[in-house]
C-alpha cells in the first residue's frame, strides 16, 4: 500500500523529513524507530564547514515560521566520515542535501560524495546566491539552473533530485530545463521568501532582514506549482511544504507528487511522521484505495499517471 521504487530507490513509505527540518536524525532516533520512514534526508551540505547567518535567524509566523539559518554545516568530509555511516544504522535511504555558492562548489561536494557507500540520491539546493554572478540565485535563472545540474550530474554517480524555488515567474520553464539536462526528480517547493519587523525596534527581526518562510502558509503555493509542474515533466516530484496532516498528504499526490516531505510540522510535534505514516493506510482504506500511487496526479482531469512504477 505504501512500498514504491523511484530513481532505483526503493520507500517503504511516501513520507520523510524535508531537509533542514531534522538535522542528520540522531535527536528523533532517541524518540522513535527511524526505520519507518521512506528516507532521511540530511541538512544542507557544503565544501568546507559553515557557521550560518548570526542570530537571530528564526522567526515565527501566523502559521508558519521564516528562517535564514545560512547553510550551518559542518562540511562535507565531516558529513562523509561521522554523519553518513551513523545515519546508514537507521536502516532508510540517505538523501544528502546538496549546496554552495558557485558552480565549482556543487560539483566539489557531489563529487566527494561518491566517496561515500550510504547515499543514495543527492537533492540539489539551487535557492542558493552564486557569488560568482552578483548574487542571483541559481534556481531563479534557468540557463544558470540547467547548466548547473548538467555539470553535477556529469561527476555524480547518484540519483539526482533538484529541489526547485517557488520565487519564480515560470517554475514549469525550468522543471522542464533541470529534467533535460539529466534531474532524475524535482522536490517541490522550498522555502518562500518573506519578511517580519519588529515594530519597537523599527527593524527587521532577522539579521539577514529576509527569510524563507515556510509551513501551512506556504501549501496552496507548493500545491499549485506542483499541480502545474506535473503535466511537463516525466520524472517522479516530492511534494513539500506545509504539510499538516493525512488530508494534505492525499491533496499533494492528487496534485502529482510521488513523495512527500514534511518539514516545519517537526517541530511543532516531533512524532509528526510516525502519525502521518500509521494514518495514511488507514485514511486510504477509508478511500478504497489500495495504494497511494493510484492518486497521483489524480487531480488532472483526464490526465493518468505518466510515471513507470516497478
Amino acid at each position: 500500500m505504501l512500498e514504491s521504487e523511484f530513481f532505483n530507490v526503493l520507500f517503504r513509505t511516501p513520507l520523510m523529513p524535508a531537509s533542514g527540518t531534522y538535522g542528520y536524525g540522531e535527536e528523533f532516533a532517541r524518540l522513535y524507530d527511524l526505520s519507518l520512514l521512506g528516507a532521511l534526508v540530511s541538512k544542507a551540505t557544503t565544501d568546507a564547514p559553515r557557521l550560518g547567518n548570526t542570530v537571530p535567524r528564526v522567526a515565527e509566523t501566523p502559521l508558519g515560521m521564516l528562517n535564514a539559518i545560512g547553510l550551518e554545516n559542518p562540511g562535507v568530509a565531516w558529513v562523509i566520515q561521522h554523519e553518513l555511516p551513523r545515519m546508514a544504522t537507521y536502516g532508510v535511504p540517505i538523501i544528502v542535501n546538496v549546496a554552495g555558492s558557485d558552480e565549482e562548489e556543487y560539483v566539489k561536494v557531489a563529487h566527494r560524495l561518491n566517496d561515500s557507500p550510504h547515499v543514495a540520491a543527492i537533492e540539489l539546493n539551487i535557492s542558493c546566491p552564486n557569488v560568482k554572478e552578483g548574487g542571483m540565485l541559481f534556481g531563479n535563472d534557468v540557463h544558470m539552473a540547467e547548466a548547473l545540474v548538467r555539470r553535477v550530474k556529469n561527476v555524480t554517480r547518484y540519483p539526482l533530485i533538484v529541489k526547485l524555488s517557488p520565487n519564480v515567474t515560470d517554475i514549469v520553464t525550468i522543471a522542464r530545463a533541470v529534467e533535460a539536462a539529466g534531474a532524475d526528480a524535482l522536490t517541490m517547493i522550498n522555502t518562500v521568501v518573506g519578511m517580519r519587523i519588529d515594530v519597537h525596534r523599527r527593524k527587521p527581526i532577522l539579521s539577514n532582514g529576509t527569510g524563507g518562510l515556510s509551513g501551512p502558509a506556504i501549501k496552496p503555493i507548493a500545491v499549485r506549482q506542483i499541480y502545474e509542474v506535473y503535466p511537463h515533466v516525466r520524472i517522479p516530484i516530492i511534494g513539500v511544504g506545509g504539510i499538516m496532516n493525512v488530508d494534505d498528504i492525499l491533496e499533494f499526490l492528487l496534485a502529482g507528487a510521488s513523495l512527500v516531505q514534511i518539514g516545519t510540522a517537526n517541530f511543532i510535534d516531533p512524532y509528526i511522521l510516525p502519525r502521518l505514516t500509521e494514518a495514511l493506510p488507514q485514511r486510504l482504506k477509508q478511500l478504497g484505495i489500495k495504494h497511494y500511487r493510484e492518486l497521483i496526479g489524480g487531480a488532472h482531469t483526464g490526465h493518468s499517471s505518466h510515471l513507470v512504477f516497478k
